[in-house]
């Protein structure tokens, strides 16, 4: 496991790069999942635009007249603190990141103030410098027409603010002694920790549908446009975790791997997660023990992080990496197939709760008891989601109709 992208340098190619600390993995695989979903939704709305689906919108853009003097603080503001925080920490990486989280040092005041004078320097006088070129022109307008994908970075943009911020409400929820802790010792760790996925997806679509409304973008087909990238970079989170050991594994796998599963690696039916980035050390109710990795030991150990899990679990991060994928794959090669507006999105739905119900059997999770019945919030929300799918692809046709 790789706890951040410095450990994953220095494993894989011996390279030691202190700045590299503050780059979590499993951060590093959300903001590529963003990233992945984001060019497919681009692409998408480009070929619902070309036929008729969106439309492009008017823009009116100002051209010449006098610098505005908040841009270009602005701008001197924006390199005041990216030297002030961020040049000292590639600096002095090798102190800051000795005393625990790297992100802590974000949260405080230290910093470099001359190398922040200087960058805001250089980005405002820049600015200013750019701008003077035409401050003495008359001021003229022109309108351009742009394009329905232009929405995009306001549509991810909407889904991150209320995708982390419903999947860490969900997540708190679910654990409602991580609530209290929550509150009664506010601490970096604890906000970066524990994030529930159907909580980033129900606040995350919801944003998203408001912007789609206040910016005029057809709901239906702006959720089919979504739901293919939705999927892949679902998957590519998950890599996330798998790499990281963030603790969304499954149940313990004491037993040996079916001859028929011979061709796969032995991590794919049960690891240990070594080095995971919550260092799990004891017992645990689920019913594995996290131990400190000795010497000699087939994997490297890292200050800090130096556990496995006994007996191993099962990868379960990893084998939704694989369903998300083989969906994704489904789902992209019938978009343009569904001639119905929403059917792709409640396909994907479809898919969505039943992978993430089956994942659920052996993953570790909390157990809700309620009526005799014993379930979790994610095999709850799993069910209601499939069943939403269901019901938007036998409703749509006749909504579509009127």
């Amino acid at each position: 496991m790789y706890p951040t992208i410095y450990h994953a340098f220095l494993d894989l190619f011996g390279w030691e790069i202190p700045a590299l600390k503050m780059v979590n993995s499993f951060g590093f695989f959300v903001a590529l999942a963003f990233v992945t979903a984001a060019s497919l939704l681009r692409r998408e709305m480009d070929r619902k635009q070309a036929q008729g689906v969106f439309q492009s919108t008017k823009t009116e853009i100002k051209i010449g007249g006098p610098v505005s003097w908040m841009d270009v603080g602005g701008q001197a503001l924006l390199g005041f603190l990216f030297g002030w925080k961020f040049i000292y920490l590639i600096l002095h990486a090798d102190i800051l990141f000795a005393r625990g989280l790297p992100q802590q040092h974000l949260f405080s005041l230290e910093g470099s103030i001359g190398w922040g004078l200087t960058l805001a320097c250089l980005l405002g006088g820049w600015r200013w410098y750019s701008s003077s070129k035409t401050s003495s022109t008359k001021t003229s307008t022109n309108v351009t027409q742009t394009p329905a994908s232009q929405h995009v970075g306001g549509i991810v943009m909407s889904a991150a603010i209320g995708g982390i911020a419903g999947a860490k409400f969900f997540h708190l929820l679910e654990y409602p002694d991580e609530f209290i802790r929550f509150f009664t010792d506010p601490s970096l760790s604890n906000f970066l920790g524990g994030l529930t996925i159907y909580g980033g997806l129900l606040v995350g679509g919801l944003a998203v549908y408001l912007y789609g409304r206040k910016h005029q973008l057809r709901f239906l087909p702006l959720a089919d446009a979504t739901a293919p990238g939705l999927m892949l970079g679902y998957g590519v989170g998950r890599i996330g975790c798998q790499i990281s050991g963030d603790g969304d594994w499954g149940i313990p796998n004491p037993n040996p791997q079916p001859e028929w599963l011979s061709w796969l690696p032995d991590w794919t039916w049960a690891y240990a997660y070594p080095n995971n980035v919550n260092g799990i050390f004891g017992p645990r109710a689920a019913g594995y023990t996290g131990k400190l990795i000795e010497e000699p030991s087939p994997w490297p150990i890292f200050e800090g992080y130096g556990t496995y899990l006994d007996p191993a679990v099962f990868p379960t991060a990893f084998y939704e990496t694989v369903l998300a994928t083989l969906i994704f794959g489904l789902l992209w090669s019938l978009r343009k197939r569904i001639s119905v507006p929403g059917r792709l999105f409640a396909l994907y739905l479809i898919f969505n709760g039943l992978e993430r119900f089956w994942i659920e059997k052996i993953r570790v999770n909390a157990v809700i008891q309620w009526m005799g019945l014993e379930f979790t919030q994610a095999e709850l929300i799993a069910t209601l989601t499939f069943f939403a799918g269901v019901i938007l692809w036998w409703k749509l046709p006749r909504w579509t109709k009127r």
